[in-house]
């Protein structure tokens, strides 16, 4: 979401530089000593820095613009419902009340997505913004607001721009937020104006960070430097279709009408692409320039900050739906819980949108999370139908590498010219940067054009013989549906007011980025599944696994398919859905390639599985029960490799102790458990030996640095042939990461015990591993050892979540701001349970450590029998501002698995209220 402040260019500052830094950090320092003190002695800073910046929330107020008055009730965790009569008075009230509690985030994302950052936080932004504008996420922006948005959400937006504005009006930085004040010792930066278009460019940040297989795509290439077509394939195996169900399971393509249908007995008939191409100009391999290319892309993806989450592996969400068959109530109940990267403040903003009475003029009477930022709900339920979101993860991305002719670019052996654009980057304490963007004429911005070294090794690039000559060398674009112009915003106010099956699915049909699996339920008992987006088809032969060459027509897209022809389920006979990032719809019932690259399904077969245990032992599904199955923290790996482990003849009696802790073993992964903290530390050294060690140093973890077999070798090297590498990726993005993939990868292996992955070299203090139980048992030794380094000696005091530790950050000056600053931003950290690629998915990276990297952001459990009998929470709390009683209210009980009450009806809302402020004409 918020970026680093500082240092996230790469480059070292010169001495002018530190001078500047040790300055700015003085002054932040001075700033945390005087709020400290002026607490303590009451002066100005404890007062009226701190306390200024709280929202009023009793009494009243008057904002202009209003044509009525509104009510903003609060409850005891501060989450508010706004009452109003129309409903331009209706997201006014919103924005205010957004701005009151989350201003200082909202101003950091419109920074990020108009490429700005620079403007608050100085020249360490700089490159970052150089990337941002490039692909010109607010341009894309304002040209939806012009051109795409209905006219009512227009109105909407403004709506609530204007409230955002009432907020600000008459207030320097520090009446809203203690982060003003710091930024304030650092430079003169004013906020601004909230806009619409502000508003939409949120949603761009929202689809970069959903944006599907990009990562994959990437790594799959810089692979190719180390292993062969095999090998890269064993580490992408086919979805296991016949033992984790997909999405939809009742209907298919129909060839006849060109639509997808449920219960049809049709054949899919033949699509308009394969579903197995073979990437960059025909070949299973990237050529060695492409490696290093999109080394350095990576480098400068991974700077970029993030939105909602870690873009790539883990990231995901569950949600289901259990029709009222199947439930205590006799009517639906629907969970969801999105897997984001953990933020301070959430991601999420709870809320409710009322009007008085609901009619032509007032429309909306909706309860659950918003963006702040953005108006309306994006996932909660009305008074008729609820519904909730996981990631499709569908490709809607593909790389290209360009043929640099001159000033142009070659496609299909003519020479086209760019289309170009100056963007020029305001520094905050500096001199302005201009740079030129290059696009090609689908709109693909040229990312290469923003690193030097991406430049120098394009000239470098080396392709098949059937690519055109070298000339000036090659870049790298971007093909993004998202840098297309849509109607996602209009897709968020008719959510908010649909009322029965064919009025959602209209509106799925409006949400074209980020493609998400979205779930629904009514209060007529019944339950449905849509999958919406604009999802590019692709020429034969061609799947977006792999960079394309952008001067062959071929690799253009053809098209998107159509609304009609994307898969649905509604009330299926079984009685239930599972979305959990899982393939959609079986490959042999559909023509087209959605993605190759599904989540696995570890965790979406678990849910299906705990559905059925209840449905078939006669049992009914209750509130409750939906929440403990959000909580199941199941190892399903462990399940698999435990009894194996179990059978291995350990010598070491030291080891053998720590073998003895997973008898009887349950698989849970409680915070408490000593069996889970070691066996997933197992579980990482059995990563790390049989396949982190060979993949290449792009791929592994930075500063980890080891002697490498040969290229195309998974066994071991002699030592004389070994050359000395270290990792270059970021902890949290390295591989192998421990998810549901290499669940898989493992599992068709797991039998073979001479298989060539079992086998790792010799080391000062260890023998060579020949097969599978010699590399079990070095990995239950090596995971013996590091837990007596990290946890000590004493078995009796090992536990799971002593590794597995939830830090919250301010994701600004909480995480480069000094350190007695961030004492006062961060908070932290929960020993939390779970893990990943549970149901409870409290991700870690094991290539990286067993830190906490993304977490259920928030979870809720809606009852469609009686709303005021759903429950909620949040990973954080209602308020951004540090010193508030609603920063971090609700960790603790999210940490340990409660729900909050989550009142919908006037009579329940009134009686949760604990603030009502009035807001007047």
């Amino acid at each position: 979401m918020p970026p680093n402040t500082t240092a996230s260019s790469g480059q070292k500052p010169g001495k002018s530089g530190r001078k500047k830094g040790r300055k700015a950090r003085l002054f932040l320092i001075v700033l945390v000593l005087a709020l400290f003190g002026g607490v303590a002695y009451g002066g100005y800073w404890g007062v009226s820095t701190v306390r200024a910046s709280f929202p009023q929330t009793k009494g009243s107020l008057t904002l202009d613009g209003l044509s009525g008055p509104v009510d903003v009730k609060r409850d005891g965790n501060g989450i508010p419902q706004i009452y109003a009569s129309s409903d331009e008075d209706l997201f006014m009230a919103q924005g205010y009340v957004q701005a009151q509690d989350r201003f200082y985030e909202m101003d950091v994302r419109r920074h990020m997505t108009s490429g700005r950052l620079s403007e608050m936080f100085g020249s360490g932004q700089v490159k970052n913004d150089e990337f941002l504008r490039t692909m010109g996420w607010d341009r894309v922006a304002k040209e939806e607001y012009d051109k795409k948005l209905s006219a009512s959400t227009k109105k909407y937006l403004q709506a609530y721009a204007k409230g955002v504005n009432a907020y600000l009006k008459g207030k320097d930085g520090e009446d809203i937020s203690l982060e003003y004040a710091a930024l304030g010792f650092t430079n003169d930066y004013k906020p601004q104006e909230w806009t619409p278009v502000d508003s939409v460019a949120w949603l761009k940040a929202m689809a970069w960070d959903l944006r599907g297989n990009m990562q994959e795509e990437i790594d799959r290439s810089l692979m190719t430097s180390r292993l062969g077509p095999k090998q890269i394939a064993d580490l992408y195996p086919e979805y296991p279709y016949s033992r984790n169900k997909t999405i939809t399971q009742e209907g298919q393509y129909d060839s006849v009408t060109g639509s997808y249908v449920q219960g049809s007995s049709t054949t899919a008939g033949s699509g308009t692409q394969s579903t197995a191409g073979t990437g960059l100009a025909g070949n299973t391999t990237a050529p060695d320039g492409l490696q290093s290319q999109l080394s350095k892309l990576y480098n400068v993806l991974d700077n970029v900050p993030t939105a909602v989450g870690v873009n790539g592996n883990g990231i995901g969400s569950n949600s289901w739906v259990v029709a009222g068959e199947h439930t205590i109530t006799n009517k639906p109940l629907l969970a969801n819980d999105p897997h984001l990267s953990a933020s301070l403040p959430s991601v999420w903003y709870q809320m409710g949108l009322h009007c008085t009475s609901v009619s032509s003029k007032c429309q909306y009477d909706v309860s659950g999370y918003t963006f702040a930022g953005m108006p309306g709900v994006v996932i909660g339920h009305n008074q008729d139908i609820a519904w909730g979101m996981t990631n499709s993860g569908v490709d809607v991305t593909d790389l290209y590498l360009e043929k640099i002719t001159g000033e142009g670019y070659e496609y299909d052996g003519k020479v086209l010219p760019f289309t170009t654009r100056k963007e020029t980057i305001k520094v905050a304490g500096g001199a302005d940067k201009t740079i030129v963007v290059r696009e090609t004429k689908d709109g693909m911005p040229l990312l290469s054009d923003r690193d030097d070294e991406l430049v120098k090794v394009g000239k470098k690039a080396t392709v098949d013989s059937g690519a055109p000559d070298r000339g000036d060398g090659y870049a790298i674009a971007l093909r993004w549906t998202a840098l297309d112009p849509g109607n996602s915003m209009d897709a968020v106010f008719q959510l908010d007011k649909a009322s029965n099956w064919s009025e959602f699915r209209t509106a799925a049909a409006s949400f074209d980025v980020p493609s998400q699996n979205l779930i629904y339920a009514d209060t007529d008992n019944h339950i449905g599944y849509q999958l919406p987006g604009k999802i590019p088809t692709r020429s034969k032969g061609d799947d977006g696994s792999l960079p394309s060459p952008g001067w062959d027509s071929k690799y253009t897209w053809t098209g998107y398919i159509k609304q009609s022809a994307l898969p649905y389920e509604y009330n299926p006979k079984r009685g239930y859905i599972v979305t959990a990032n899982q393939a959609v719809v079986d490959k042999d019932k559909y023509p087209y390639t959605l993605t190759t690259d599904w989540g696995y399904g570890t965790r979406s077969q678990r849910i299906s599985d705990l559905i059925e245990a209840k449905i078939k032992g006669g049992g009914k599904i209750s509130t409750d029960d939906m929440r403990q199955m959000q909580l199941d923290d199941s190892s399903e790996i462990a399940k698999l490799i435990v009894p194996k482990l179990l059978k291995i003849d350990v010598a070491d009696k030291n080891v053998r102790d720590a073998q003895k802790l997973l008898e009887g073993w349950d698989y849970t992964q409680d915070a408490d458990s000593a069996a889970a903290a070691y066996f997933n530390a197992t579980w990482r050294n059995i990563l790390k030996l049989a396949f982190g060690n060979k993949l290449p140093k792009e791929l592994r973890v930075k500063g980890q640095c080891l002697n490498v077999a040969p290229v195309d070798s998974t066994g071991p090297a002699d030592e004389n042939q070994t050359v000395r590498e270290c990792g270059q990726r970021e902890a949290d993005q390295a591989q192998p990461d421990g998810g549901d993939r290499w669940f898989e990868v493992v599992r068709k292996i797991i039998d073979d015990q001479n298989n060539d992955w079992w086998k790792a070299p010799k080391t000062r203090l260890d023998k060579a591993a020949d097969n599978r139980d010699e590399l079990f048992a070095r990995a239950m030794k090596d995971a013996r050892w590091e837990l007596t380094a990290k946890l000590g000696k004493d078995m009796d005091t090992w536990s799971w979540g002593r590794l597995h530790r939830l830090f919250l950050k301010n994701q600004t000056l909480g995480t480069e701001g000094p350190g007695v600053l961030q004492y006062m931003l961060n908070r932290g950290p929960w020993k939390l349970s779970g893990g990943e690629a549970t149901v409870n998915a409290t991700g870690w990276n094991a290539a990286g450590g067993y830190g906490v990297v993304w977490v259920p952001s928030m979870r809720m459990v809606v009852n469609l029998d009686d709303f005021d009998k759903s429950r909620w929470i949040n990973l954080s709390g209602a308020s951004g501002h540090a010193f508030s009683a609603h920063y971090t209210d609700q960790t603790d009980k999210w940490a340990k698995g409660e729900l909050l009450p989550w009142s919908f009806s006037d009579k329940a809302v009134d009686k949760s209220t604990s603030d009502t402020l009035v807001l007047k004409p």
